[in-house]
């Protein structure tokens, strides 16, 4: 029998499915960051923790492991050096490909078929699948890019804590907030931002939400600068050929409301998520209407 496992290896978490050849999902794994940026040794534990959970709980014996058919969306794996270290990774299956973590969604979102999705996450960015051609806009790292994310609201909340601090600025309950995080002390807000990663910053983005909910006018202007980001972002995706977009990502279905309504209206539902898109990597294909 063969067995199909899906990846889903990103810069907040990595996650695992691993089904039956029939569909039927016999396990599951988790666990922390998992992409490019903290290294091929650290990344390579990671998809074999995560392998290993599914597994353990699906009680496979080692005959059956060497039978999956393996597919991982890597987030990262676009840097240079990184496919070619992947290429020493060693797993006991039948066959593992890689992918980017967005094309994985990407396949997940649309079904496999034609479409874009604009990932809103930690960091941000879009991938499109055309009839002839695959390619990703956006998503060259942070701070330089990942636009409209939730790392990217982070940054502004910090920046605007730490003027609200000099008295440049004047403070509000969002600026009070994440000042008190360091005990209204800029040198320990440095030497916090000094080891900081995105998903830190990302971190402050529910909080950056919920006083734009409350309506803190920076709060506000910080996520209504970022809803400008991602309008421009599915403009963009719609300029370059695609004809369905899905937005998708941890932070999506806060930062939908503050679209406009022409945006939100030219928007698809997900048709499946990315650990489905990670399947049908592996060479899964649903049969039709499952």
């Amino acid at each position: 029998m063969t067995f199909y496992l899906g990846v889903d290896a990103g810069g907040s978490n990595c996650r695992s499915r691993l089904i039956s050849a029939d569909g039927t999902v016999i396990g599951h794994g988790a666990t922390g960051p998992a992409n490019a940026r903290i290294g091929l040794e650290k990344l390579y534990a990671a998809l074999r923790d995560v392998a290993d959970q599914a597994i353990a709980e699906a009680g496979l014996s080692k005959t059956e492991v060497r039978e999956i058919r393996a597919g991982m969306g890597i987030a990262g794996i676009s840097r240079p050096g990184v496919r070619a270290g992947l290429d020493e990774f060693a797993f006991p299956f039948a066959s593992f490909t890689y992918e980017t973590d967005a094309y994985i969604a990407n396949l997940g979102a649309n079904a496999g078929g034609e479409g874009a999705i604009l990932i809103i996450g930690t960091g941000s960015i879009a991938h499109v699948r055309l009839a002839d051609q695959s390619f990703t806009i956006g998503g060259y790292g942070f701070p330089i890019s990942d636009e409209g994310s939730g790392a990217a609201l982070g940054l502004s909340a910090m920046r605007h804590a730490l003027r609200a601090l000099d008295g440049r600025t004047v403070s509000t309950p969002l600026s009070t907030a994440v000042a008190e995080r360091f005990d209204h002390n800029t040198a320990t807000a440095i030497a916090w931002m000094d080891k900081a990663t995105p998903k830190d910053y990302g971190s402050l983005a529910p909080l950056v939400m919920d006083y734009a909910e409350a309506d803190d006018a920076i709060a506000r202007s910080i996520v209504e600068h970022a809803a400008l980001h991602i309008e421009r972002f599915v403009e963009t995706i719609f300029k370059r050929g695609a004809t369905r977009c899905v937005l998708v990502g941890g932070l999506a279905p806060r930062m939908e409301p503050w679209l406009r309504a022409r945006t939100v209206a030219r928007l698809s539902e997900p048709l499946g998520d990315p650990l489905d898109g990670a399947l049908r990597l592996a060479g899964y294909t649903p049969v039709t209407g499952s």
